[in-house]
């Protein structure tokens, strides 16, 4: 059974602050996650991809697109296709 619990901005940033302050003291960030994950009351999958989503809107990471970037391609694509559609309108 899944539970669909929204944690706050604030709860999502401590934890992610959690696991940036506290990696260094385990084995790998991966076990911070595991060990710290329980504390918020999240799953160690849900912290994960909080702290990547970090890594990545703070330039760190694997290089992926910030939520910025992410959301603006999204508004790029749509406005490709209404227009996209304006020009197969014109043509006929």
């Amino acid at each position: 059974m899944t539970k669909n619990t929204r944690f706050s901005p604030e709860v999502r940033q401590r934890a992610i602050r959690m696991v940036l302050e506290s990696q260094d003291e385990y084995d790998s960030q991966w076990a911070a996650i595991c060990s710290i994950a329980p504390k918020i009351g999240c799953t160690p999958e849900t912290l994960r991809v909080w702290v990547r989503q970090h890594e990545r809107d703070t330039g760190g990471g694997d290089g992926g697109l910030t939520t910025a970037e992410r959301q603006r391609l999204k508004e790029l694509e749509r406005e490709n296709r209404e227009l996209r559609r304006s020009n197969d309108i014109l043509r006929q």
